[in-house]
């Protein structure tokens, strides 16, 4: 690939930095996710521990097939291109995202309950967080937009998954930032969602990493997007 492929905007150094900047910002985060998590099965001791139909277990069920999406893409691309940029972006998402995966399925365990829930997914975003007629949160996302068993927030199509698989370079990388871009801010809209739902430890520091880490990557992805254009 070119050096004009891969331009027009700063330099590829400049990108470089800011894209190692991420990811290494990513990487502190979810070490803080670890430890909330480490600490808050002492610290939150108190707290009832999640049934099988509560946010708390409907988001760990929903947010690790999100992710688990998260890491395909990745690893497409990854494959895909040989932009230095885009690989270490595609592996810290892919890393990133497998560790967290990883922590939502040990969450259930720890909860004694089991990875496929009763309900369909997406069924906890359904339910508003006060209990009113609107269904609307605190945070303005609407409970009535979804539907149980309905597509997750974010989440590419088979058929985009599989267009992705078809292309390369540069091709590869702009649908790649796109579909990511609209994946990470549909995990930020469920990660909010479980925010307005929860109030164990564990499951708003995760949260709470996940929206700012994920926006932080949003950020870079369209500065990477628009030099591709």
């Amino acid at each position: 690939m070119t050096d004009e492929q891969a331009e027009p905007g700063a330099p590829r150094s400049g990108r470089a930095g800011r894209v190692a900047a991420i990811v290494a910002a990513s990487v502190a985060l979810v070490a803080v996710a670890i430890v909330a998590f480490a600490l808050g099965r002492i610290s939150t001791l108190g707290d009832p521990t999640p049934v099988s139909t509560s946010a708390e277990a409907g988001f760990a069920r929903d947010m690790q097939v999100h992710h688990q999406q998260g890491v395909e893409l990745a690893m497409i691309v990854r494959d895909a291109t040989d932009d230095p940029d885009v690989r270490l972006l595609a592996y810290d998402i892919a890393t990133t995202q497998a560790q967290q995966a990883g922590q939502l399925y040990g969450w259930l365990r720890t909860w004694g309950l089991p990875q496929a829930g009763s309900e369909p997914s997406m069924t906890w975003m359904t339910r508003s967080p006060d209990g009113d007629a609107t269904g609307a949160g605190h945070s303005g996302h609407d409970a009535t937009t979804h539907e149980p068993g309905g597509p997750m927030p974010g989440l590419a199509t088979p058929a985009q998954v599989m267009e992705l698989r078809t292309l390369s370079g540069v091709e590869a990388e702009r649908l790649f930032l796109e579909l990511m871009i609209a994946h990470h801010r549909g995990a930020i809209e469920m990660a909010d969602a479980a925010l307005e739902r929860s109030s164990n430890e564990v499951v708003v520091s995760f949260a709470e990493s996940v929206a700012t880490s994920q926006q932080a990557e949003i950020a870079l992805m369209e500065q990477m997007l628009a030099a591709r254009s």
